[in-house]
This record gives structure tokens, sequence and C-alpha cells, in this order.
């Protein structure tokens, strides 16, 4: 999706993105939120309560939900289908002046690929759900990828 209002500061992409990727959805987000009530962030997620959060896993990518356990920590990967494609730089309404796009957790970006990093709450492989604590994802968002979370891996250097 492109197109829409631009602020002054702000800079669109110009011109058709080639790319030789292509990707596999493997399930889909289930949410409460729905266009206009969805958080902008996690942090905004929890404290609203989490939004029935749940991915549903397609059928052939299930026997990978093997070795997930509730309370395991995860890392959510999945694309934003109904967000803009087209702007390098932004303005957004916390920030005083515009600012590149990678530089942003903004949905708007050229591959509009979300992280969350998540608690899984519940697990029923069989079925394909993964219960999570919440999610910042419209209903029905596709899913990329689910990785482990890892306290010896994902974390920044000390020092610097």
């Amino acid at each position: 999706m492109s197109g829409g209002d631009v602020k002054p500061g702000e800079l669109l992409l110009e011109g058709v993105m080639a790319s030789d990727a292509t990707v596999a959805f493997i399930g889909c987000i289930r949410s409460d939120w729905r266009a206009g009530d969805c958080p902008t962030n996690l942090r905004i997620a929890r404290a609203r309560g989490g939004g029935g959060a749940r991915l549903e896993i397609d059928a052939p990518f299930r026997p990978a939900l093997e070795g997930l356990e509730p309370g395991a920590g995860l890392v959510v990967l999945y694309w934003l289908d109904r967000a803009r494609r087209d702007l390098l730089r932004q303005h957004p309404r916390h920030r005083d002046a515009p600012i590149g796009t990678f530089a942003l957790r903004s949905p708007v970006r050229p591959n509009p690929v979300a992280m969350a990093v998540v608690r899984c709450t519940a697990l029923d492989a069989g079925r394909g759900v993964v219960g999570l604590d919440a999610i910042d994802a419209l209903d029905g968002t596709p899913v990329l990828d689910i990785k482990p979370w890892l306290a010896s891996v994902d974390v920044l250097p000390e020092g610097g």
C-alpha cells in the first residue's frame, strides 16, 4: 500500500521497488484490535490488556511448533499488510522533526515487517494456536516467522 498525505519534511519513495524475495505466510495473528483502535506499540497493547493475542498457525507449519512452551519468550515477525510502503523520511507526532524510516518502529516502511518480543501464554500445537501476552497488530495480520527469544543472544553487547 502506498500513497496518502505527506507532511512537510517527509520524503516519498519514488518508482517501483524490485525484489527477488518471496515469503510464505505461516498463519495469522488474531487480536481484538481493529483499524482505528490498534495500539501503536506493545507497551500500550499490554496496558490495554493484551488484545486477546494469539497466533493461528496453518496446518503445514504446525510441526515447527514442537519445542515451544508456555512461559517462553518469542520473537514474532509479521507482515503489516495494510501499511503504507512509500515513506523514506517520516514526521511522527512524538518527534519535533522528520527522521529516517529506519530509525523508527513505524509500520510505514518499504518492507512492512514488524517484530514483537512476546511471552507464550498457551500452546495447542495440534490446532496451531499460540497464546501471547499481547500484540500490537490488527486481527488477521499475516505471520512470517516465530523465533525463540534467547537471553544469551538477544541482548546488545556491553560497552561500545
